[in-house]
């Protein structure tokens, strides 16, 4: 509906008046913009400044383990559970559990780089991982579970090359290291009942956790590098 205001008639010098006042506020604008110069940057302007952010892909078995574990470290902005080094285009859990897929189930990691290195996530992945179990982690058997470090650039070949090669080096581990290093394709996000699980459903992923032996098998392999 629109609206219609009734017609309002001035005087001459009320006019005047108007026109002046509005030049002069128009001019004290032009010279405030002028001192505060170009547009302020978002630091002085109180925004914040966007974080720059790196990405790191790794498997250690179950994503729900990989994603609990990798949510304590200082520095890393978002985990996500999914699948990855697959031949098929839209993998799903079913398919991927059949071990035909090709898939891996893995965790992409979100991170900042000024708080947290590459080089300190490689030796968190190693913690948190059997080195030498090729045939899957744990309790959960199969290709789809075996561990994987998927590196996202050159510079991330080299740096889990040298850490896994320091780790052979140095005596800790009882059979060769079976962790294959393979570089990043696309990674799919996994459905939403498993993102975040350990928060979702806490009780279920204590008790699978515990029941697939994870913390024993890690405690036993790290106990001497510990002691």
């Amino acid at each position: 509906m629109n609206r219609f205001e009734p017609r309002r008639t001035f005087r001459p010098i009320a006019v005047i008046l108007m026109l002046s006042a509005a030049l002069a506020l128009a001019a004290v604008g032009a010279v405030r913009a002028g001192a505060a110069g170009p547009t302020a940057s978002p630091a002085a302007s109180g925004e914040a400044t966007p974080v720059a952010t790196a990405i790191a892909t790794f498997a250690t078995g179950c994503f729900w383990c990989t994603e609990s574990d990798f949510d304590k470290v200082p520095g890393v902005l978002a985990t996500t559970s999914g699948y990855i080094g697959g031949k098929t285009a839209n993998p799903s859990y079913e398919s991927v559990s059949t071990g035909r897929t090709g898939h891996i189930e893995a965790l992409q990691v979100t991170y900042d780089p000024s708080k947290v290195t590459y080089q300190k996530l490689l030796t968190w992945f190693w913690r948190h991982v059997d080195p030498v179990d090729g045939g899957g982690q744990f309790c959960d058997r199969g290709d789809q579970y075996r561990p994987a470090i998927f590196v996202h650039s050159a510079e991330q070949r080299k740096l889990a090359e040298t850490s896994r090669d320091e780790l052979a080096k140095s005596g800790l581990l009882e059979r060769p290291i079976a962790v294959a290093i393979i570089d990043a394709t696309k990674f799919h996000p996994a459905e939403d009942y498993h993102q975040d699980y350990y928060l979702k459903s806490p009780l279920r992923y204590k008790i699978y956790r515990h029941g697939c032996g994870r913390d024993q098998r890690i405690e036993q392999i790290w106990s001497k590098a510990q002691g």
